[in-house]
């Protein structure tokens, strides 16, 4: 046939016949033009729904059509069965599926896509008819597909291939179990076609055996038994009735072309939990595991990656799914006990991954569910399973340690960047496990590792390579990350040995500053190690290869040590300094490596603290302000950002009051600031804030440079606190003129800093109150020309106001305040299609009751009108329950004129539904829960979805 003479027409008028569904799909799939194939697309699927296509499907499964034409056919026909069966006349069943297994049986020979949608036809019209209609559909399946007698008159039987209808049959009974899990059916038809199906399996049970064993049946026909099982393993069909079928699997493991559709169908028939009822079944089927073994030897010798990948998978199957129950097995111990070493041979499988191995991962959570089946038995029968198992355990970590050695650095580099990241999550996985493990074996682990790494380093006949060393301080970093190691009697000694690590190459180096990091809090309790530790972190900290590792170790040794740092102070300075005014890190770990000083200058004498803090950011202040006399472009941009960053980072650790708060006890416990001087961060942000003004003339538009400025003062708000007072009047000044001449989201957040601290302080009252007139009047401005271009803007105005409501309500007080525009912002706010800004504006409403009444009265009902409006998205049940708590009389009255309109909200809702809702919702005055559940219920009803309260369904 040809293609349409004019296939750019839309064929959305035209007659429902074969010749026009013919033409759409030329269309469809040989016109180039992607405007004419949607067209032709939307018809079709039209074409499909209409009741025409009841007829025309078989017309297109003709002989002499085009397989994409005939594949259309079988789809329109599965469509049509399995969504529009009740459109078909009882009387018409019968026909419809001798119809449908006649053109299975002819296209059994091709095409194989045109056949499997004609089996996944056939399938659906069976879920449909069992059990009633149609109770042995199997078997007559089987009966449909057994060789024919070659007929009298003509012989066109005998032409027909007995493979083929065997391959068909097969295809058949494995998409039936598919079509049944992929249907949508409600939980009791499910169960009972369950139950219906699992009652056909005996018949298709002996059918693969007889299949899988014959030496007449080719591999082709074996690979389709292996895939009609796991089919049918989805229905937990009953191990005890297919065990001989697994163990038949097992022969297939020795066929190449079988070996993969042979490891999918065991792995998936073992792992079924029902199958734990089985427990004899389970036992039998362990021997054939462990009879793998060699064969797994050998592919891990051969570099064999496939086969040992495949036998690997039913070993942890086996293991990880029955652990318990075979545990319990205790006649069967060894055997457990050898699957269990098998996997550990997996673990430990030769080679690096994910390079030369893509099998050990897989076995790593077997050995988590190992050890908690283990500890969860009672004492008496858990000490025995320990006497077995610890040694095994203690022999998993050796294994896992020897995983997570690097390759040479020359292997190393060659490495993709993928397989590099691979290989970071897998000793990721490796260090959760030790970690894990640490449970298991306790005090006794961490003293094996450090023999072992004492004997590397203090025993010159020793001739380890840098792995070896750096193995054993992964596994103690993985272990000291989360466990508390402080009363380990292996740390002293351990710290003692660090210092004696040659850290050349840096993957060893990359280690030894992390286990350093992981033995901060211990060092704190043990300062007088501090002297042998520190220089090698300083050493780190010059090389931009220990970039992360070192600084972050340094951050936290600052933050657990500060107090004892005061000797070393002078040195961590003077190295930071260096390499901060150098550039030798990413401007990440500067701020890391600033807040790092932070903590450590919290914790120095008062006197010492504003003279080093000069020392440190001078050179970062002068260079700020060479920038702030140029011009701006992108490069100036990036570096003032960045500066001001570095300085947000260090305020935000400088709190000398949580020190005073930490020396309790102490003998002369130092003046706070406001009891002497400013607060030396007040005293820096003094000295810069003209130089920061004049950053703001220039950048004022730049939502990033504005973001960076109110950073600093906001990270310096929240550490500060109170002291953060004598800013107060400068920075209310600074922001409303910043925002009055460019409103932006960052300066009202940092604006509800500050009526959060200092709203409720009377010297700063009126400083807050001009600030919030301000910026109130400047966002009233942007919401009366539409705020539908600032989300971030109206998030952030309706979060400020919110703020006030709770700290300072009296600010609406004053005449300058327009509370009636306020509340209609935060009603066009509840309009906007972003959330946060939605979850702002209902936070808002939440606390209004303590406006006045009269605005509730005059603006509630337009508030109520937008959250009916809206379908009552969940967001919004809080603020009904304020408005039900505050004014219960009025909300009732809203109800009441509102959902009397027919139609509204929706018209999936019926007047009962809507008093039910009206009558649950006044009812509930202080259970949030029930309230959101509630407006969730009705929510879901004016979109046409069933909620569970309102249906039986």
């Amino acid at each position: 046939m040809e293609p349409p003479a004019n296939p750019g027409d839309s064929p959305v008028e035209l007659e429902l016949t074969v010749e026009n569904v013919e033409s759409a799909l030329y269309q469809l799939y040989f016109d180039a033009d992607m405007e004419h194939k949607n067209v032709a697309q939307k018809w079709l699927t039209q074409a499909q729904a209409s009741t025409q296509a009841w007829q025309f499907c078989w017309a297109l499964l003709g002989p002499d059509k085009l397989p994409e034409v005939q594949f259309f056919g079988a789809s329109t026909l599965h469509t049509k069965i399995s969504r529009h069966w009740s459109d078909l006349p009882t009387d018409q069943h019968e026909s419809l599926r001798m119809q449908l297994l006649s053109h299975i049986l002819h296209f059994s020979s091709g095409p194989k896509m045109v056949l499997t949608r004609l089996c996944v036809a056939l399938a659906s019209l069976a879920l449909n008819l069992i059990p009633q209609a149609w109770s042995q559909p199997v078997a007559d399946m089987v009966r449909a597909f057994q060789p024919q007698k070659p007929d009298s008159k003509d012989g066109s039987e005998v032409t027909q291939d007995p493979q083929a209808h065997c391959l068909t049959l097969l295809e058949l009974l494995t998409v039936l179990p598919e079509e049944f899990q992929s249907s949508r059916l409600t939980q009791a038809r499910r169960a009972q076609l369950r139950e219906a199906l699992i009652g056909e399996w005996s018949v298709v049970c002996p059918m693969l055996r007889q299949l899988l064993q014959s030496q007449d049946s080719s591999n082709q026909v074996k690979e389709k038994v292996l895939r009609c099982l796991s089919s049918w393993v989805g229905l937990d069909v009953p191990l005890g009735e297919s065990q001989e079928l697994v163990q038949d699997c097992f022969t297939a493991l020795s066929n190449p072309e079988l070996f993969d559709s042979a490891v999918e169908t065991i792995v998936n028939a073992i792992s079924q939990p029902d199958c734990q009822r089985y427990t004899d079944a389970l036992v039998n089927l362990l021997p054939l595991v462990l009879g793998l073994h060699d064969q797994l030897k050998t592919a891990a010798q051969d570099g064999d990656m496939e086969t040992s990948h495949g036998i690997c998978r039913i070993a942890v199957a086996m293991g990880e799914t029955h652990s318990r129950v075979l545990l319990e097995q205790v006649e069967h111990w060894q055997e457990y006990l050898a699957l269990v070493n098998m996997i550990l041979f997996c673990t430990g499988i030769p080679g690096h991954y994910p390079v030369s191995e893509t099998t050990s991962s897989l076995t790593l959570t077997f050995w988590y569910t190992l050890q908690d089946d283990i500890l969860s038995f009672e004492e008496d029968k858990q000490a025995v399973y320990l006497q077995v198992y610890r040694p095994v355990y203690f022999q998993l970590v050796d294994v896992l340690l020897h995983k997570s050695h690097y390759p040479s650095q020359d292997e190393y580099t060659a490495w993709t960047t993928d397989d590099k990241e691979q290989f970071r999550i897998y000793r990721v996985d490796i260090s959760d496990t030790l970690m894990y493990v640490y449970e298991m074996l306790g005090a006794e682990l961490l003293s094996n590792l450090y023999d072992r790494l004492g004997r590397q380093l203090m025993d010159p006949q020793q001739s380890a390579v840098w792995q070896d060393t750096e193995a054993l301080l992964f596994g103690f970093q993985s272990i000291a990350e989360t466990i508390d190691v402080n009363y380990s009697d292996v740390i002293p000694g351990l710290i003692g040995l660090i210092p004696r690590i040659n850290i050349s190459n840096v993957m060893l180096a990359d280690t030894v500053m992390y286990t350093i990091g992981s033995l901060a809090e211990w060092l704190a309790d043990h300062p007088v190690m501090l002297s042998g530790i520190l220089p090698m972190v300083l050493q780190g900290l010059v090389k931009a290869e220990l970039s992360v590792s070192s600084v972050s170790t340094l951050k936290r040794i600052c933050r657990e040590c500060r107090h004892d740092l005061g000797p070393y102070a002078q040195d961590i300075l003077t190295v930071s300094q260096d390499v901060l005014v150098k550039e030798v890190h990413k401007s990440s770990q500067c701020m890391w490596l600033m807040q790092a000083l932070g903590f450590l200058l919290s914790a120095l004498p008062m006197d010492e603290i504003l003279a080093r803090l000069h020392s440190l950011i001078t050179p970062h202040v002068q260079r700020l302000d060479a920038l702030a006399q140029q011009e701006p472009d992108p490069t100036n941009k990036q570096s003032i950002i960045h500066i001001l960053g570095m300085l947000s980072s260090l305020f935000t650790t400088l709190d000398i009051n949580r020190q005073v708060e930490g020396l309790e006890g102490a003998p002369n416990p130092r003046p706070t600031p406001s009891q002497t001087t400013h607060n030396p961060v007040v005293v820096v942000l003094q000295q810069v804030f003209t130089l920061i003004q004049t950053i703001l003339s220039k950048w004022l538009d730049d939502s990033d440079i504005v973001e960076a400025v109110c950073g600093i003062f906001d990270k310096s708000v929240r550490t500060l606190l109170h002291d953060f007072g004598p800013m107060v009047a400068q920075l209310s000044e600074m922001l409303g003129q910043i925002y009055s001449a460019f409103p932006q989201a960052s300066a009202l957040d940092l604006a509800r800093q500050m009526v959060h601290i200092f709203a409720g302080e009377e010297q700063h009252i009126s400083n807050i109150q001009c600030l919030t007139e301000q910026l109130t009047s400047a966002t009233l401005a942007i919401f009366q020309q539409g705020p539908r271009d600032h989300p971030d803007i109206a998030e952030s105005f309706m979060h400020f106001h919110a703020q006030i409501l709770k700290r300072k309500p009296d600010l609406y007080l004053s005449d300058q305040m327009d509370v009636k525009a306020l509340f209609y912002c935060g009603i066009m706010s509840l309009k906007f299609p972003e959330t946060p800004t939605v979850k702002a504006a209902s936070l808002f409403f939440v606390s209004e009751g303590k406006i006045k009444y009269e605005f509730i009265v005059s603006l509630g009902f337009c508030l109520f009108f937008c959250i009916m409006l809206l379908f009552l998205t969940e967001h919004f049940s809080e603020v009904l329950l304020s408005l039900n708590r505050h004014c219960p009389g009025l909300l009732s009255q809203w109800l009441k004129e509102t959902l009397q309109t027919p139609g509204f909200p929706s018209n999936q809702v019926s007047p009962e539904q809507k008093h039910t809702f009206t009558q649950q919702l006044l009812r509930e005055q202080t259970n949030k829960r029930r309230v959101k559940e509630i407006v969730k219920e009705f929510s879901l009803l004016c979109r046409g979805l069933q909620g569970s309260g309102y249906s039986d369904y």
